[in-house]
């Protein structure tokens, strides 16, 4: 990075990262096959319309690509408090034994949809309480504070059922906002990467998405490497940013782990003069997070704008984002504000699909951003 650099040396608003997207190019469903999507080339100067699947053939022998191996859990959870008051329970993660008040892996936080609020100690009927079938949660209070915007509490279900077995039995595909349809057996497939792992995101890290087996051993045979991180996606993700000022913007936590195997990959891949390329943007925000803090593992709230300094990853593919969200933020950082503005102008013009199940794009990290 250098201060003369156009990026690092103007002053953003949230408003410089807004564009105007008709409404009919947010993807409501995937592709029909994941790798038929198409991908903006922005790696030049000029954009270049391909197709996914042509996605090795861009890529160089001893690059190594970069998964988020987390996987979407059915987080979304429907119910009813003892006063019959209807409500939504969206489970934004499951509290690990040290982070529990009783030492428990029962207890969990996430966001409640209610018309009043329950007093600690409430209980709350979830999937028909344990008398429809169900199982039932005990409200114990705020989280990670009693100002926190998330709630605190205990499932309480049959013996031996954990909250992860609870929600796969009881629990709907989270999809974001912007998809205006319920969750069906194509989201319960289709809104889940092929190498999903590691149970615990709300959201999927929708770049990897569109990688098929058939793409995946094209890779291989091209000579790419793979390495994973995990990055528990939070709904936090689709939050609208609340301030015009992007330096007054709290970003959301989330959980990281980075398996010491990677680590090494990554050492051999630049030693080797090949290219780190981080599959969306929560493989950025872990690598980032590792190169910053040191830690492997942890929560991190990093939060990447126009003027941070790249240590670790030199390729991305995404998807396209939300107008004046902290990820179109992100691409601009790491890509060149100007440049991913124009891309996203021809990537409307053009009908790309945007969101979660649109389409991609291949970005190189701006010489200036070095």
């Amino acid at each position: 990075m250098t201060s003369s650099s156009p990026s690092s040396a103007r002053h953003f608003t949230v408003a410089d990262f807004d564009f105007n997207l008709p409404e009919h190019l947010i993807a409501q469903h995937p592709a029909a096959e994941r790798s038929a999507s198409r991908l903006l080339d922005g790696t030049g100067p000029q954009p270049v319309d391909r197709i996914f699947r042509e996605l090795p053939g861009l890529l160089q022998p001893g690059d190594l690509l970069v998964f988020n191996d987390t996987q979407v859990v059915k987080a979304r959870l429907f119910g009813e408090k003892a006063s019959g008051g209807k409500l939504e329970l969206l489970i934004e993660r499951v509290l690990l034994p040290h982070e529990s008040l009783d030492g428990s892996a029962n207890e969990v936080v996430g966001h409640l949809r209610v018309s009043k609020k329950p007093l600690p100690g409430g209980r709350l009927h979830l999937a028909g309480g344990l008398k429809g079938g169900g199982f039932d949660a005990v409200f114990i209070g705020r989280w990670p504070d009693e100002q926190g915007q998330l709630f605190r509490l205990r499932l309480e279900g049959p013996a031996g059922e954990d909250p992860y077995t609870l929600m796969a039995r009881h629990g709907h595909v989270p999809l974001p906002p912007y998809i205006t349809h319920g969750d069906d057996a194509e989201d319960e497939r289709r809104y889940q990467t092929v190498f999903a792992r590691v149970p615990g995101a709300v959201a999927a890290p929708t770049a990897a998405l569109h990688f098929d087996e058939g793409v995946l051993s094209a890779l291989e045979a091209c000579g790419v490497q793979r390495a994973s991180v995990t990055l528990h996606v939070g709904a936090g993700t689709f939050a609208p940013m609340k301030t015009e000022r992007i330096e007054e913007h709290v970003m959301h936590h989330e959980r990281y782990a980075i398996p010491p195997a990677t680590v090494q990959a990554i050492t051999d891949c630049h030693a080797r003069g090949g290219r780190v390329v981080a599959v969306g943007t929560t493989t950025v925000r872990t690598l980032e997070s590792w190169a910053k803090t040191g830690e492997l593992q942890g929560d991190t709230n990093i939060f990447i704008t126009p003027g941070f300094r790249f240590r670790v990853v030199d390729v991305l593919v995404t998807n396209f984002h939300l107008p004046k969200s902290t990820l179109m933020m992100l691409v601009s950082a790491f890509a060149g504000y100007e440049h991913v503005m124009a891309l996203y102008r021809h990537a409307v013009a053009q009908g790309y699909r945007f969101f979660s199940y649109g389409d991609a794009m291949l970005l190189a990290r701006s010489a200036q951003v070095q």
